[in-house]
């Protein structure tokens, strides 16, 4: 597994989670929804992401582009 595969992994099972507890626990997990597109929104444009780092740490490696 790459790194960009296994951060749209993380995100994805994020929003999916904290939708979940924003309807059945309370409506502020809605916020963690939030932080999580703007934190996808920002990294669109700087490549910079925290997990990215951690995901680094753990051995996976960048993507290299076909052609």
């Amino acid at each position: 597994m790459t790194i960009e595969r296994a951060l749209r992994a993380l995100a994805g099972f994020f929003v999916v989670l904290s939708v979940a507890l924003g309807y059945w626990v309370h409506p502020g997990f809605f916020l963690f929804t939030a932080f999580i597109g703007l934190n996808l929104f920002q990294s669109a444009f700087t490549n910079a992401c925290p997990a990215m780092a951690i995901f680094r740490m753990m051995g996976l490696k960048s993507c290299v582009p076909q052609g």
